[in-house]
């Protein structure tokens, strides 16, 4: 047999043992729970011979079961313990609510993360960057700015909002507001940080070339802030997301996905809540991925990196 082709026969037979376990539970007296075991058994046994492979496709094999599992589980639970669809629906339902109202979660998406979360995160994460190139070149900016943005990070999202809807109307431009004040304060502390990030062996060397600021600062302390930078970039993405989702419980118009979640909870559809909440965390798992991806390309000399992929 190929080496690692058990793996994907093990896989695949456990999805259809958890196939087979679904299709026949309708309560817990009705459960097929050796079917069920079995597919636990060669679920976690598809998962540790995955684990072991360094192929690519390994490397993805694995998160994925592991989610499939957790999905099939809370399937399970749900039609076992007939807990009513009102409080917690099972996937199944949700993936159908995701179908039926495709056009409507279109809408939401764009209203939220196309407009206010792309917008935000865009002029957040520039001017703390930019801020953070000033602070590092004045210290009359450094003893001014600093204290006034560690005062801007601790206020709330639950008081800003309302503020800002009715400073900026309820359109995405408030809720863009909203997030722009979330993810300003990150990049600034991480970008300030990452500029510090540099070695004396290097500042030394750039001092024998007879370097000036902005040639360090491009050929020496931005390369070294890199990994930091990336991390507020990463970090700034989740945060976007939930506070223009939030922001958008405070007034909007008849569109979005906090405007959504809050109505649909109201009529009791909670799998319409779900479904949305399904669309936002797959978009926040896709931007943080796509970063992850871009930093990976740009930082790959780094020794966090090469040392975590055993170069």
């Amino acid at each position: 047999m190929k080496r690692g082709g058990s793996h994907w026969i093990i896989g695949v037979a456990a999805l259809l043992f958890c196939t087979l376990s679904r299709t026949h539970v309708s309560s817990f007296h009705a459960t097929p729970w050796i079917t069920a075991g079995i597919a636990v058994v060669l679920m976690l046994t598809a998962m540790a011979l995955f684990a072991r492979g360094d192929s690519r496709a390994d490397r993805l094999a694995s998160p994925l079961l592991f989610g499939l599992l957790l999905l099939w589980l809370w399937e399970m639970l749900v039609f076992a313990l007939q807990i009513p669809f009102v409080i917690l629906p099972p996937p199944s339902a949700i993936a159908l609510a995701i179908w039926n109202h495709l056009a409507i979660l279109r809408i939401d998406f764009e209203q939220t993360y196309l407009h206010a979360v792309v917008a935000g995160y865009a002029i957040g994460c520039g001017a703390g960057f930019l801020l953070a190139l000033a602070i590092d070149r004045s210290p009359f900016l450094q003893r001014g700015l600093t204290p006034l943005g560690n005062l801007i990070s601790a206020m709330p999202i639950i008081g800003i909002a309302p503020i800002m809807v009715m400073w900026f109307g309820f359109g995405w431009q408030s809720k863009a507001a909203v997030v722009v004040l979330m993810t300003v304060f990150p990049m600034l502390v991480n970008t300030r940080a990452g500029l510090a990030e540099y070695g004396a062996m290097e500042r030394d060397l750039m001092r024998t070339y007879a370097a000036g600021y902005w040639q360090t600062l491009w050929r020496l302390r931005l390369p070294a802030a890199m990994p930091l930078i990336f991390n507020a970039l990463k970090l700034n993405s989740t945060l976007a997301l939930i506070g223009a989702v939030v922001a958008e419980f405070f007034g909007t118009p008849t569109r979005g996905m906090g405007f959504r979640i809050s109505t649909e909870a109201a009529r009791m559809n909670l799998d319409v809540v779900w479904a949305t909440i399904a669309v936002a965390a797959l978009a926040g798992s896709v931007s943080f991925a796509l970063i992850a991806m871009i930093e990976r390309a740009v930082t790959f000399w780094h020794p966090s990196l090469r040392d975590a992929e055993g170069r």
